[in-house]
This record gives C-alpha cells, sequence and structure tokens, in this order.
C-alpha cells in the first residue's frame, strides 16, 4: 500500500466511505435537504421533506424534485463500489403524489450489474408507506475512483 491509498475494510466501509465524498461536493442533494438514511454496496437510501418551494400549480410536489430524489439514490448506489459510475438513462412512474410536509423515502437497489453496466430500481414512498413512484436506471462506468487512492482491504493484502 502507498502513502495515497485509504483503505476500507469491507465493502460496507467502502460504501460509506464512497457516499461520504460523494455527498460532500453534491450540492444539488445537499441544497434539497436530502439525508442518507443507508449505504451499501449496490444499495442507498435518501429521504427528503417536501418543502412549499417544490409544489407545483396543482400543490403537489412537482415531479421533477421526487425524479431527483431518486436519481441521488441511485447514484449513491450504483457509485457505491467506488467506480465513477453515471447514468445512461432513467425513467420513473408517477403513481400518487408528494404533498407539503411528506417525507419522501427512495430506496434505490442494484437489479443487475454486468460488465460497465448496471440497472437500478427505486422505491420511493411517503412516510405512511404510500409508493409515490416507481424509478428505473442504467448506469454506465467510467474510468476513475469516487475516492482516489480507496481500496478493500483484502485486495490490500493480496
Amino acid at each position: 500500500m502507498n502513502s495515497t491509498q485509504k483503505v476500507a475494510k469491507d465493502s460496507q466501509q467502502m460504501a460509506e466511505m464512497t457516499a461520504a465524498a460523494m455527498f460532500a461536493s453534491d450540492a444539488a442533494s445537499r441544497g434539497l435537504d436530502m439525508q442518507i438514511l443507508s449505504v451499501a454496496e449496490g444499495r442507498a437510501t435518501l429521504s427528503m421533506c417536501v418543502g412549499p418551494f417544490m409544489l407545483n400549480g396543482h400543490q403537489t410536489c412537482h415531479g421533477g424534485y421526487l425524479f431527483t430524489l431518486a436519481d441521488s439514490a441511485f447514484a449513491f448506489a450504483c457509485n457505491s463500489r467506488n467506480k465513477v459510475t453515471v447514468a445512461a438513462g432513467c425513467s420513473i412512474d408517477f403513481l400518487a403524489p408528494g404533498r407539503e410536509g411528506d417525507v419522501i423515502t427512495a430506496t434505490a437497489t442494484e437489479q443487475s450489474l454486468t460488465g460497465r453496466t448496471g440497472i437500478y430500481d427505486a422505491r420511493l414512498t411517503n412516510q405512511n408507506g404510500q409508493v409515490i413512484a416507481l424509478f428505473r436506471g442504467k448506469s454506465h462506468q467510467l474510468n476513475g475512483e469516487v475516492v482516489p487512492g480507496l481500496i478493500l482491504q483484502q485486495a490490500a493484502t493480496e
């Protein structure tokens, strides 16, 4: 191991360290007061409270904000292995409205990862467990690391 490397003891710590680094530079997620509730390899759960500035002309949460929450959960899930990964395509289906004051939770879960391409589904629910939207994202891994030099401990000892 060289002096620029950081070591994660397991995949959980790798996901947590990667998420912390991403969140620190993610002005969009922080600006919407999103909270990271949990991260793990291929999975992330974020929440956001619907504020008055997020309401559309029908006084429900604008779909763009719901998409942003789902997209952020997707980003943390697909970057959890410390490989720079971006969205190649996304879609969302809105099932019920979000209302002012609702706490919306998005849980993104890896469905498939083959080579540099992944498929992730995110489920958005309100504080009552009602499903608000379903999101699907396709990821593409680029070259590079989210946290430069971060490696898994078992890889460091090989």
